[in-house]
């Protein structure tokens, strides 16, 4: 097959030729609008090596006139001839369109997808390739493109398809390059001697033009960008998981797991964080926020605040007063930045969870019995914006209670409403049995988190577990209500030295429990008003002494000089024990405590 022999019939071209000739000028005579010369019997066949034919000497009239800038016309009245117009592109062939073009052209007929024609662009790349063969011979690099079940949907539809950025190895090239191939339905018409002179013989037939755009350059951006972003997700999410704690505490009366997932590999790493945190005399704080917005900005703010965490949380202060002091040291941080957060006490003295919530979602708690609730109100506005007053809450958590902890990317849904994600979570804990890692576990599990999903995911667990057996030998509490009097100091050595007797301490903890004990007290009869209360309690880890009273003045430590005879009690509490320390209780008053380590084994 003569590739000159064929041509492309594009829709509309013979009707807009005829329109031209139909708004000629009244007595121009009637031209037609090509003329194209009969082929020559020594055309080159089909193109194969991608070259355009040769130029053609078509006359035209009929055609566009050239600029008059271009081509002045002093004459007008003067007759032209077609030779003088410029060629139209009714008057260019194939060749002269489409081999210029540096995109690469390919042109198949039939429902074998024979090979028409190639441009210089396609030989260049695939080199020359044989016409009047199937595409799955002549073309074998669109089969192994993909494109052939593609060229036969085009052909059956009769509508265009796209398919983009594929791969075309280099081959002796320096580089491979990627294409995006476009395939459109044309019609291909063989023309040639017909048998009667006056009846042109057209044959049409239904073909395909494969045009393929070369993207390479926009490919290696799009993946020198994504390279990029992945460097500052990872750098992002580094920095986070570095500031998030490497490892839990972990509290006498409590067990705790947390869980962080960052989003999938095309979201930014977010702030959210948690942190446990023990605050001596068997009370642990637990905190878990969320830091808006993503990226490395996120990450620092985070690890600003949960530092600023830390460091309120040792003044072992009420929850509403630490996230009132988070609020205005967030605005300083970064006054763009806002954050939610929830800050919480255990007390296993008192079976609760004193709470303080900074517009984030509430606690769920689980009830020995497996209920499931919400801790109610309060909640106050996010951290960093300012002019509001926090309060404080609590909710009961005795022994076998569980609570949970969490950011929003657990429950928060584009297409739901985020009540129906904590219900969800609500569900989900009230069957989550286990562990707290494998509660942690299951929670993402059935909440459908996994590693694509599109944000940050932070979950504390805490279990505060009912003790049988050995285990529950090893805690203990013991009381005494103190009035005031010479007879309180006594009475209270008395009660010590019973009490860790039949705890069965050995006799230098016996001597260092009683001691504390008589010291605490002493400083509460002379510094301090009613009610007084001594309370010893013993974990698996240690002993704490603990006494309150009436007066909200802390005690401090202070050097006593040789001449003072006061002011040694704290000094001496301070030498002899692990830690101590003093706060404020809810009701008005204050707690002074101290621990001893228990030896192991």
């Amino acid at each position: 097959m003569i590739f000159t022999r064929w041509s492309a019939k594009l829709p509309g071209t013979q009707r807009r030729a005829a329109a031209r000739s139909d708004r000629a000028a009244p007595g121009t005579p009637a031209v037609p609008p090509t003329a194209a010369p009969a082929p020559a019997p020594s055309a080159v066949p089909a193109a194969a090596d991608g070259a355009p034919s040769a130029p053609t000497a078509a006359t035209t009239t009929g055609s566009v006139p050239a600029a008059r800038a271009e081509h002045p016309d002093p004459a007008p009245t003067q007759d032209r001839t077609p030779a003088t117009l410029p060629p139209t592109v009714d008057a260019l062939s194939v060749h002269d369109i489409l081999g210029t073009i540096p995109a690469l052209v390919a042109v198949v007929y039939g429902p074998e997808h024979r090979l028409a024609y190639v441009n210089g662009a396609y030989a260049a790349v695939f080199g020359p390739r044989p016409a009047g063969h199937p595409a799955r011979e002549a073309l074998p690099e669109l089969a192994a493109l993909g494109l052939l079940p593609l060229m036969d949907q085009v052909l059956r539809s009769g509508k265009p398809r796209t398919v983009k950025s594929r791969k075309v190895p280099g081959g002796d090239r320096t580089r491979d390059g990627y294409y995006t191939f476009t395939c459109t339905p044309i019609e291909v018409a063989a023309s040639g001697p017909a048998p009667d002179p006056e009846v042109a013989c057209v044959a049409p037939h239904k073909g395909v033009l494969v045009f393929g755009a070369e993207v390479t350059d926009q490919i290696e951006s799009a993946e020198r960008l994504r390279a990029s972003e992945a460097r500052q997700r990872e750098a992002a999410v580094t920095l986070q998981r570095s500031l998030l704690p490497q490892e839990l505490e972990q509290p006498d009366d409590l067990c705790v797991a947390a869980t962080y997932q960052p989003g999938g590999t095309d979201a930014a790493v977010g702030g959210d964080w948690y942190d446990v945190i023990t605050l001596g005399a068997g009370r642990t704080a637990l905190v878990i926020g969320d830091v808006m917005g993503r990226g490395v900005r996120a990450a620092a703010v985070m690890g600003q605040l949960r530092t600023a965490v830390r460091a309120y949380a040792r003044l072992d202060l009420p929850p509403h007063e630490v996230l009132q002091l988070l609020d205005g040291l967030a605005a300083e941080i970064d006054a763009s930045q806002i954050a939610t957060c929830v800050y919480a006490v255990h007390d296993p003295n008192e079976g609760r969870l004193v709470y303080s919530s900074a517009g984030h979602l509430p606690i769920l708690v689980r009830d020995p019995d497996g209920t499931v609730h919400r801790a109610a109100e309060p909640t106050g506005p996010p951290l960093g914006t300012g002019g509001w007053l926090h309060t404080s809450g609590s909710v009961p958590l005795g022994p076998g209670s569980s609570a949970v902890l969490y950011t929003d990317g657990l429950v928060e849904r584009r297409d739901k409403d985020i009540d129906h994600g904590v219900e969800a979570l609500e569900r989900a804990f009230a069957g989550a049995a286990g562990a707290p890692d494998i509660v942690c576990d299951r929670l993402l599990r059935s909440l459908g988190i996994t590693a694509t999903h599109d944000d940050d995911v932070a979950i504390l667990v805490l279990q505060h577990p009912a003790r049988t057996g050995h285990d529950a030998e090893l805690f203990h509490n013991a009381a005494l209500e103190l009035h005031g009097g010479t007879e309180a100091a006594p009475r209270a050595r008395a009660f010590a030295s019973g009490v860790l007797a039949s705890w069965r301490f050995p006799p230098e903890l016996h001597d260092l429990g009683v001691l504390a004990a008589s010291e605490l007290v002493a400083n509460s009869l002379q510094h301090g008003t009613p009610p007084m209360r001594l309370r010893l309690r013993r974990t698996d880890r240690r002993l704490i002494v603990e006494v309150t009273d009436g007066d909200d003045h802390l005690p401090r430590r202070r050097r006593a000089e040789p001449a003072d005879e006061a002011g040694r009690g704290i000094s001496i509490i301070a030498t002899i024990a692990s830690s101590w320390g003093s706060r404020r209780t809810p009701g008005g008053g204050k707690a002074v405590w101290c621990e001893f380590a228990l030896p192991r084994g």
